[in-house]
């Protein structure tokens, strides 16, 4: 494969994805209430979770879902390598990190809904309110600074707050677009863009198991 060809595609990816990522904003009102005081809830294993997602979330995913369709499809017009090209699109999945994330709350709680809206959310009167943020940074020609970040905030049902679960990771990665490298080394690299993200989605849930654990522990030395 003609290194020249990458350049070309990745020229294209840059000038078509929005390859400015969605700010990573876990400690604004974008992602948060703001609770009149600290909830004396305790997070149970029993409980429902009503999830909303925070803009931040819908930027990431459209960012996503843009670097995802063009890995997918600009890649192969390319004539791209196609180690390369499944590299980029295995590393760009929208769905990884948000299928995960959903289903480290399911494996916690008793029921997670995702609502649209806050007001279809209240109207559901679940017992704990979860504010899910995510932020991804993938590589470009104007970009190797690789990033994965997520942020489940926990309300109760006044909307007052919980605590949270995070799983963070970033990764300044080696130029790939240098013309002494060869497809699987390429390939190799563009694929830690998929590791790091596995690796932050591993820290979440350690975070949000320790989170639960520690309510559901408080609740019974409280009875």
């Amino acid at each position: 494969m003609r290194m020249s060809i990458l350049l070309a595609f990745i020229a294209a990816l840059t000038a078509t994805v929005t390859v400015t990522a969605p700010a990573y904003a876990a400690d604004t009102a974008s992602c948060h209430f703001a609770p009149v005081a600290e909830s004396s809830a305790a997070l149970q294993p029993t409980q429902s979770v009503g999830v909303l997602y925070s803009e931040g979330t819908v930027a990431t995913l459209q960012y996503l879902e843009q670097y995802h369709s063009m890995a997918q499809n600009g890649a192969k017009d390319a004539g791209l390598d196609s180690r390369i090209r499944d590299a980029l699109v295995n590393s760009s999945d929208p769905k990884l990190a948000i299928e995960h994330l959903i289903g480290s709350l399911q494996q916690q709680f008793a029921s997670v809904t995702v609502y649209a809206s806050l007001d279809e959310l209240v109207q559901a009167k679940p017992d704990v309110v979860v504010m899910l943020d995510t932020f991804n940074r993938l590589v470009t020609q104007r970009n190797n600074q690789v990033e994965a970040r997520f942020v489940a905030t926990f309300y109760d049902a006044n909307l007052q707050y919980i605590g949270k679960a995070e799983g963070a990771v970033d990764k300044q990665m080696p130029s790939v677009w240098v013309h002494d490298k060869k497809a699987p080394e390429i390939a190799a690299q563009i694929d830690q863009q998929r590791v790091l993200q596995l690796d932050a989605l591993k820290q979440f849930d350690h975070s949000l198991k320790t989170l639960v654990t520690a309510g559901d522990k408080d609740r019974v030395a409280s009875n």
